[in-house]
């Protein structure tokens, strides 16, 4: 009836609300109790304040008629208040506000019109929740209401940095280039030499939830870059923690060139030179390090920079020109050892120099797509960039490689974009068309190694391309069988197999399969300098047309390397893959290669199993698989993680003690699967997302999932 309490109504409305069986008639008896109550915003607002279950995650009874009454009024135009009634409401509204999770701030935002109250009264009340330390809910009311102008950036985000909630204050300065600006000035000038972290956080010491480990100079660098690549801004506006970086490369290239030994003299030089450019600092710091190992370098480097010779030990700068003849002989003979070595310890391209073709124009490219796009035809592809060393922004390619059978080709990839950009729109489309028909056309096998962060790279460099990721047919990623493939080749001695090789990546999968790694003492060089030199063109081949060899290999003889025929079947079969949604690291910073792809299992039963709910399935995660965990707890299931530094081992002692089902992906499969009953070992696709994955699990092993299973276990 008119007028009706709506306290009646939501002891109605949860006694649906409670009952499977009954949630249709929830919706019309919403609804119609909306229809009989004479306000129905203050009534939405007495049932909220009398009832709790709408502040936990999900959608409660809550969160439905809140939505319901939005929908509702958009249908009765009338309904909604004014004046002073509107501003007695709104107040009430804000006290449930600080409470309520984050999928009620819209509805309720929307349905009492918050975006038209008083501003000042806003600012008071979020003040008032700061105050109490609910620094997160103040920040994200704030969000919402759009008060951020009006805020000190600075006091608002300190808190949230201290509590490890920097996603928020991303969000916070979100829409407000002047306060990314001005939040980036203030990270940057804690940065500044000298500055003592702990006289910033000082205040905060009895902050809860504070995270002090999370709070040095490390990781405010980190979240710099991460605000400056995903705002677009301007490095320079953030000098000390760029200098900091640089200080970093420095220090990276000396180890690489004089401890680690695997960058030559030439590419050493050019990235000193660009990363030091015109920083006095970072030239001083330069020859300080010098000065340790090869005082001669030290003096040079000082006198070409113009340095002033006192940085230089007594006597240094007058023994210079003996010390330069001697280390230019050193290097010489050095480099004649080298050149042995390298010969005869590294892999070798098996093709002669006349069949690398290095093309810039058009005209050139036509042979290579000549050959490359013939049905059946399997194409090594790899691409190189200069190394950024942790500078902001994806790196462009600058070399894109494709091997064939006896040939390789090196195509330049700015050269030919910047051609076709000068000769109009029909001609820019021709070389993106001309990649795309490439890695979408499934009669072709392209072979890679981690290719899903040369296509991300490749999207950066050529907009029309952004969406070849989703285009891939025919696609191999060696990757997939890095991590299984056993032991080196067949060729090597059983005492060479006890010996942990050096190499790392494509290098050691290189020399596994074929014998010898790769020589990777031009992986750092500076692609885009042109012209290559004949080291680079050698190196760029090599990395192409490797991979057409180690597929041979494996194809014909996978037993031999531990892999199953099966996995090879499939592998070959398939030619697909679902590139990573994960980012990737810079191709030159990886030591290693990380987040492999895996094949899904292959087990089948002869017959599906029995339905079961998600309560009486348990199940183990590995702990390459903690997002699956997470999203299947949230669907009601049974679930228990392993720690990042857990065996995986363990997964197995839980599953045997508790009854659990294994959850893991890739190598471990094939370890745990025999240490538990059949059918207790699942392997899920690691390249898939955790809502992906956990769709492939329910279906497998037929768990029912209903609506009173979401969210029943505590998250």
């Amino acid at each position: 009836p008119p007028g009706q309490d709506p306290l009646l109504l939501l002891k109605t409305l949860q006694l649906l609300w409670t009952k499977q069986e009954l949630r249709k008639q929830l919706k019309e008896e919403i609804r119609r109790g909306f229809a009989g109550l004479e306000d129905p915003l203050a009534g939405l607002l007495a049932m909220l304040e009398n009832s709790s279950d709408w502040k936990g995650k999900g959608h409660s009874l809550g969160y439905y008629i809140t939505t319901e009454l939005q929908l509702w009024i958009k249908e009765h135009p009338a309904v909604p208040q004014s004046g002073i009634q509107l501003k007695k409401l709104q107040a009430r509204v804000l006290r449930i506000l600080s409470q309520c999770p984050a999928n009620l701030l819209d509805p309720l935002i929307s349905i009492y019109q918050l975006h038209t109250a008083d501003r000042n009264y806003l600012l008071e009340h979020v003040s008032h929740l700061y105050l109490k330390g609910d620094y997160k809910e103040a920040a994200i009311l704030s969000i919402k209401l759009k008060l951020q102008p009006d805020q000190d950036v600075e006091k608002m985000c300190i808190p949230l940095l201290l509590q490890d909630k920097a996603n928020v204050v991303e969000d916070y300065v979100g829409e407000y280039p002047e306060l990314q600006s001005k939040l980036l000035q203030i990270l940057d000038s804690w940065c500044e030499p000298g500055v003592n972290i702990r006289d910033i956080t000082r205040p905060y010491q009895g902050l809860s939830r504070y995270k002090p480990e999370k709070f040095n100079h490390r990781t405010l660098s980190k979240l710099v870059f991460r605000l400056l690549d995903r705002f677009h801004v301007d490095p320079a506006l953030c000098p000390n923690v760029v200098n900091q970086r640089h200080l970093r490369t420095l220090n990276y290239l000396f180890y690489k060139r004089f401890v680690e030994k695997t960058m030559t003299e030439e590419n050493w030089a050019d990235h000193v030179q660009s990363t030091a450019g015109d920083s006095r600092c970072l030239q001083g710091h330069l020859v300080q390090l010098l000065l340790r190992h090869c005082p001669g370098r030290a003096a040079r480097w000082a006198r070409h920079w113009g340095l002033p010779m006192d940085v230089l030990p007594p006597g240094l700068a007058e023994e210079l020109p003996e010390l330069h003849t001697q280390q230019r002989v050193e290097e010489a003979t050095k480099a004649d050892n080298y050149e042995d070595c390298k010969k005869k310890d590294c892999y070798q391209l098996p093709i002669s120099r006349e069949n690398i073709h290095f093309l810039q124009t058009w005209e050139e490219t036509l042979q290579c797509w000549e050959k490359v796009l013939q049905p059946g035809q399997v194409v090594g592809v790899d691409m190189e960039w200069k190394p950024s060393f942790g500078m902001v922004g994806k790196p462009r390619v600058a070399l894109l490689q494709m091997a064939v059978k006896d040939e390789v080709f090196l195509l330049d990839l700015p050269r030919l974009l910047e051609q076709a950009e000068l000769e109009g729109e029909k001609e820019k489309e021709k070389l993106p068309r001309f990649i795309q028909m490439l890695y979408s056309d499934a009669a072709i096998t392209k072979l890679g190694y981690g290719m899903s962060g040369d296509l991300s790279s490749l999207a950066a460099t050529c907009s029309a391309l952004k969406d070849i990721e989703k285009q891939l047919h025919g696609v191999v990623d060696l990757l997939t069988v890095d991590k299984q493939v056993d032991g080196l080749s067949p060729e090597h001695s059983h005492e060479e197999r006890g010996v942990r090789q050096q190499e790392k990546g494509l290098s050691l999968l290189v020399h596994h399969v074929l014998g010898k790694p790769l020589d990777k003492t031009e992986q750092l060089s500076n692609w885009e300098k042109r012209p290559l030199r004949e080291e680079q063109i050698l190196y760029a081949a090599s990395d192409a047309y490797c991979l057409l060899e180690i597929y041979e290999r494996l194809c014909r003889d996978p037993e031999s390397f531990g892999l199953s025929s099966d996995l090879m079947e499939s592998l070959v079969g398939k030619r697909s893959i679902k590139p990573r949604a994960k980012k990737q690291l810079n191709k030159q910073e990886a030591l290693s290669p990380s987040g492999q792809q895996c094949q899904g299992s292959q087990m089948e039963t002869s017959r599906a199993p029995a339905p079961v709910s998600p309560r009486e399935f348990s199940v183990v995660c590995d702990n390459m698989l903690q997002g699956l965990g997470r999203y299947l707890r949230c669907l009601g299931v049974d679930v228990r993680m392993l720690d990042n530094e857990d065996d995986h081992r363990k997964a197995a002692e839980i599953a045997r003690q508790e009854g659990r089902v294994i959850l893991t992906s890739g190598l471990p499969y094939q370890t745990l699967q025999s240490q538990v009953g059949e059918g207790r070992c699942f392997s899920v696709n690691c390249s898939e997302k955790a809502k992906e994955q956990a769709l492939q699990v329910l279906k497998h092993f037929n768990v029912q999932v209903s609506l009173s299973d979401i969210f029943s276990r505590c998250q």
